[in-house]
């Protein structure tokens, strides 16, 4: 496009784009914004600190490239997960109004999809903002009558509370004689949002608004619900490195069989549940030729985020599948080897 239209104004480079890019889904989405670059002349080359780790779907990651040039509408997602930068944040997503699903929550220590939770919206931990610092650095005298000094300016973050002083406050009156602290807080939230109780006696507002946060009645019920959320928030931030539920491998035990080739025995193209009859086993899970795990417990179906169970979530993810529109393979497979080995 460079070589074709080298000299041309912005406006003949305006109008000379749309039908000058070729749209195979393949090669790269053409937005509105990448196309105004185009216009404009920019040259971009891959940058190693866009690669970031994502979650795509529920306890589902995926290799993001986090750039405002090629994602779209990243509106304040910077500020909680800054571009380019490796900083420690959680956020707690919820379904956004007129979600479909119901009404679900899931923390997460990386950058969420807008549909990780149903039309999600986070609320994060912290908030990053760009800050420079202007330092003086006395240099040994080189010239006779001169003090030479370096001003030199150091980029950075500055880190602040996502949660408010105020709010901080409010729980305080609350409970006067119990220190709480911003932390407390973020996990009492994320607690209570998980309350079948909560949930069912707040079931209109929230389909409609977002969720309120009220102060339980006694303290006792305060620190249980801040419990509860870090124990749910560690084990699904944390959900490939905790102690797994034991389950019986009725074939393939990892512990007793010999792998000559670790890659090939794990690859799987689509786990899939067991038969009884024409009736789904859900207690067992066929998740390629080797392997077979059985024992499932029924409570692990249970628990339900954005309108399915974890496990059925981790089940349809991971897979070789092919994009009807583009036709790229999405093989999980590749992931595995890249992050794991």
């Amino acid at each position: 496009f460079n070589e074709i239209y080298p000299h041309a104004d912005r406006n003949t480079r305006k109008k000379a784009v749309d039908n000058f890019v070729n749209s195979d889904s393949k090669k790269i989405s053409w937005s509105y914004n990448v196309k105004q670059e185009l216009v404009k002349g920019k040259v971009f080359e891959l940058e190693d600190t866009c690669l970031t780790q994502s979650l795509y779907r529920p306890f589902t990651q995926q290799w993001l490239y986090y750039n405002r040039t090629f994602n779209e509408r990243v509106f304040q997602m910077p500020r909680i997960f800054p571009m380019g930068k490796a900083v420690e944040n959680k956020v707690i997503q919820i379904t956004g109004v007129g979600a479909r699903c119901g009404f679900s929550v899931l923390m997460s220590e990386d950058l969420p999809n807008l549909d990780a939770i149903e039309k999600g919206q986070c609320f994060p931990r912290y908030f990053y903002e760009e800050t420079t610092v202007s330092k003086n650095k006395n240099k040994k005298q080189s010239h006779l009558f001169t003090d030479f000094t370096e001003d030199s300016t150091i980029a950075g973050l500055q880190r602040r509370d996502a949660i408010t002083d105020e709010g901080l406050a409010y729980f305080k009156m609350a409970y006067p004689n119990e220190t709480i602290t911003k932390d407390d807080l973020f996990y009492y939230v994320y607690g209570l949002l998980h309350s079948e109780d909560y949930r069912s006696r707040y079931a209109d507002n929230l389909c409609k608004e977002l969720p309120r946060i009220p102060c339980v009645k006694t303290v006792d019920d305060f620190w249980k619900f801040v419990t509860a959320g870090r124990e749910l928030g560690h084990l699904h931030v944390n959900y490939e490195t905790v102690k797994p539920c034991p389950v019986t491998f009725k074939k393939g035990n990892p512990k007793v069989t010999e792998i000559s080739n670790p890659e090939k025995f794990y690859y799987v193209t689509e786990m899939q549940f067991a038969k009884a009859g024409k009736e789904k086993d859900k207690s067992t899970v066929i998740y390629n030729s080797n392997i077979t795990i059985t024992d499932i417990p029924k409570e692990a179906y249970k628990y339900i985020v954005n309108g399915k169970p974890a496990l059925e979530w981790v089940m349809g993810r991971q897979c070789v599948k092919t994009d009807k529109k583009s036709g790229i393979v999405n093989d999980a497979n590749r992931y595995a080897v890249e992050t794991v080995g």
